[in-house]
């Protein structure tokens, strides 16, 4: 609807909030209705929240709507990094695991100050590839999410986790060289942490109250992780079986990374991330030699917009 404004000493301004006496007590007004021509119409209407939208894949752009001065980040995350498969050997003394995938850089529950009207620019990033088993192979690493104003500038770049790798080695040795994926890094501008605003069921909050966020904390973001790796990620001994390794949880731990594959019976493949999460590695010796490392979890967005007071 359009604006609302009252005069005061100074002039014209625009009313953001209404307050009327009620027995003494003033309380806060939803909407306002005047008489107009015998017909009563609405004239001021407090913003809300809107409902989140979660934007999970490629780019594109969006418009900061009227009344609107903040941009609430539940959750954002960079792409996870892919996993490599394991390698069997023949009698090398030892078989190799696929390390984990690292996750990517995220933030949850942030606030950060935009202009009504203004463009928004995004891009998701995406997930790493994962790899098959063998040797002198590398994971897919993951790409980053950002967002900007055409107003604010950059807000955010979150960077992708890095894919694991297995250097080296050869059917009959040496072992060869397993390392994890790493974490993604995060640039991030300032924030709003202090205000209130009315929430989508009409209530007046404290900015302080938005922990729905993966990581269950206000104002938090931070570099994604490590993948997992346990020592070398070789087993010693000629068809040792070792199982794969997992991915780096994303949201600093709130979203577990992909599990890395088994290496009981003909085994399994690693698993894929989710949210940014990196993938699980393959295992090693099983029936059928070793098995394949998975993709880590697509990027993501997920947003809505305020009035902060």
């Amino acid at each position: 609807m359009a604006e609302s404004y009252v005069r005061n000493s100074s002039g014209f301004q625009q009313a953001n909030q209404i307050f009327v006496n009620v027995s003494g007590t003033y309380q806060e007004v939803n909407e306002a209705y005047a008489n107009v021509g015998g017909t009563y119409q609405l004239v001021f209407s407090a913003f809300e929240a809107t409902s989140f939208v979660t934007l999970s894949t490629g780019s594109g752009t969006f418009v900061a709507p009227n009344n609107s001065n903040a941009i609430h980040i539940q959750a954002a995350v960079g792409g996870g990094g892919g996993a490599v498969g394991g390698a069997d050997y023949d009698k090398a003394g030892g078989e190799s695991a696929g390390a984990g995938g690292g996750s990517g850089a995220y933030i949850s529950d942030k606030i950060f100050s935009i202009t009504e009207g203004e463009t928004m620019t995004y891009s998701i990033g995406s997930a790493g590839s994962g790899a098959g088993k063998g040797f002198s192979i590398s994971a897919g690493s993951g790409t980053s999410t950002t967002l900007s104003g055409s107003s604010a500038g950059s807000l955010f770049t979150l960077g992708g986790g890095g894919g694991s790798s297995g250097t080296g080695g050869g059917v009959q040795g040496p072992l060869r060289t397993n390392t994890a994926g790493t974490p993604g890094s995060a640039t991030v501008s300032s924030s709003v942490s202090t205000g209130t605003f009315r929430d989508s069921d009409g209530v007046t909050k404290n900015v302080n109250t938005n922990t729905s966020g993966p990581a269950g904390t206000f104002n938090d973001s931070g570099n994604g992780a490590t993948g997992s790796i346990s020592g070398s990620g070789n087993c010693g001994g000629d068809n040792c079986r070792i199982s794969g390794f997992a991915g780096a949880d994303s949201y600093d731990g709130g979203i577990t990374g992909g599990a890395g594959g088994s290496s009981s019976g003909s085994g399994t493949n690693g698993t894929p991330g989710t949210r940014g999460s990196g993938g699980g590695g393959g295992a090693a010796q099983v029936s059928g030699g070793s098995t394949s490392g998975a993709a880590g979890g697509n990027g993501e967005i997920v947003y809505r917009f305020l009035r902060i007071l």
